[in-house]
C-alpha cells in the first residue's frame, strides 16, 4: 500500500474533545502533496494518528455551511 502523506496546513477549530488526548478538528491540510481542502477527523494529541473523516472542497464547505443553517438546532 502507498504510504499517505498528509501536512496540515491552518488548523481552524476544534469541535470537540474526545477521550485519550483525541479532538475532532476542522483543519485545511494537503494530502499527498495536492492542494489543500477542508478536513473534518479525529486527530491524537501529536497529529500524527488520525480517525476516519471527510474532505471538502471549499464548494462543499460552503453548500454544507447553507445547508447547515436551514437547519432548526
Amino acid at each position: 500500500m502507498a504510504e499517505l502523506r498528509f501536512e496540515i496546513k491552518k488548523s481552524l477549530g476544534c469541535i470537540s474533545d474526545e477521550k485519550g488526548g483525541w479532538a475532532k478538528e476542522l483543519n485545511l491540510v494537503s494530502w499527498n502533496n495536492n492542494d489543500p481542502k477542508y478536513d473534518i477527523r479525529s486527530w491524537d494529541d501529536s497529529h500524527e494518528k488520525m480517525g476516519k473523516g471527510i474532505t471538502l472542497s471549499a464548494d462543499e464547505l460552503k453548500r454544507l455551511r447553507d445547508l447547515l443553517n436551514t437547519l432548526d438546532i
